[in-house]
């Protein structure tokens, strides 16, 4: 048993080789974390714009995560990260509801139905171009929660534009400011 864990949360589209989750990963194993992945059964396409699938996507994947994290107990771990993405945050939040855990959170790119779930800890990203979660919808909900809400301009939901170097320099601010999360906690 580690004392610290990071639980990654993948997207339905954005697993863990994908840039923000693998480098996120990354940093989380260099600061002592042992990490691990949940999955989530085969989903249904077109969830985009159907806030009503997208919610029936969210109950099925935590309850397939919840089965893979019943084994964590809140007090057997020092230090509890979840690493989220996408929809993967609304089932992070759950979990961590539903387990009475208190992890640190970082949610990269939202859906909306997310913030239903959400209590006041952790890191939020957002590109301002990202189609599934209006940009003040994420404004007005981070204010709401006092959660800290990093905006990246023009950027899609995987925070990335036309712009490949643009990108790279993206994902390095992204990542220094999850590492400076990590390291404030």
């Amino acid at each position: 048993m580690s004392e610290k864990l990071a639980v990654l949360f993948p997207g339905v589209g954005y697993q863990i080789d994908r840039p923000l989750l693998y480098h996120s990963a990354k940093l989380a194993r260099e600061r002592g974390y042992e990490v691990c992945t949940v999955s989530y059964p085969p989903l249904p396409t077109g969830l985009r714009g159907k806030p009503e699938r997208i919610q029936q996507a969210i109950e099925l994947c935590s309850r397939a995560a919840a089965e893979q994290l019943s084994g964590i107990a809140p007090d057997q771990h020092r230090q509890l990260l979840f690493i989220s993405k996408s929809l993967g945050t609304a089932v992070a939040a759950v979990c961590a509801a539903r387990f009475s855990l208190s992890p640190q959170q970082v949610y990269y790119t939202p859906v909306e139905n997310s913030f239903a779930y959400f209590r006041r800890e952790g890191l939020v990203f957002h590109g301002t171009a990202d189609p599934w979660a209006r940009t003040e919808v994420v404004k007005n909900e981070c204010r709401r929660l006092e959660l800290p809400l990093f905006l990246v301009e023009n950027a899609d939901h995987s925070l990335e534009t036309a712009d490949t170097l643009h990108d790279l320099e993206t994902l390095h601010r992204v990542m220094a400011r999850t590492a400076q999360y990590l390291d404030e906690r």
